[in-house]
């Protein structure tokens, strides 16, 4: 935030200058003076309420959740996933990952989608988009997001050795999610699900590229 430089060559390698420019503008540094750095555990208490920091990497390395005290609920950045209310229906909300480049990491996001299951929260507030409630639900939720990011990584894995490895990752999610939501009684279209994900499968496809290329650098043990 004070030097917002990395933030702005990561995002506008995603999703090129042009859009970055579109979607949000300039970004500009905030003095440092008005930062208050919030390690794990640090909490501001506003009174009737105290608001807990609590690390959560996985979707990438610098996210961190914040549990409510005073509604026992979460806003889950987007460590929890995406949750989109045009996919609510009779068998209630729909879940799936975000995995974007470039720091997907697997067993940390699990650990961090149990951690906010663990505490059992009532609430669970969206970045993208809204907000759910109920324990049970919110149970139902974390159970299915662990078993759609198992999915994902399933999807390239399978693709490590194709001819073009992004075009069938891209492929395979896009399988994967709309199969989940026939599944889950959508009665959406195939296209008006592929306009409703805009270019969530696409950025998604790339994180999961960048995640299968680092496992193949890495150093065996």
């Amino acid at each position: 935030m004070i030097d917002p430089s990395k933030l702005i060559a990561g995002a506008s390698e995603v999703y090129g200058a042009a859009e970055m420019e579109r979607q949000f503008g300039k970004l500009v540094p905030v003095p440092k003076e008005r930062v208050v750095e919030g390690p794990e555990g640090f909490s501001v208490d506003l009174g009737d309420r105290k608001l807990e920091m609590w690390d959560a990497p996985g979707h990438a390395q610098h996210h961190f959740v914040v549990f409510d005290h005073g509604t026992r609920g979460i806003f889950t950045g987007d460590t929890f996933g995406l949750c989109y209310r045009e996919l609510d229906n009779a068998s209630g909300p729909f879940i799936f990952p975000t995995t974007t480049p470039v720091q997907f990491d697997p067993p940390a996001l699990h650990a961090s989608v149990r951690r906010m299951t663990a505490a059992r929260p009532e609430r669970l507030f969206f970045t993208h988009f809204g907000a759910v409630a109920g324990a049970d639900t919110i149970q139902r939720l974390g159970a299915e997001l662990e078993r759609r990011i198992d999915g994902h990584v399933a999807v390239a894995l399978r693709a490590k050795d194709a001819p073009d490895r992004h075009a069938a990752i891209t492929a395979g999610v896009e399988e994967q999610l709309v199969a989940e939501l026939r599944q889950h009684g959508t009665r959406l279209t195939h296209d008006e699900l592929l306009d409703l994900f805009g270019g969530d499968i696409e950025l998604n496809a790339q994180g999961l590229r960048v995640w299968l290329a680092k496992q193949a650098s890495a150093p065996k043990s």
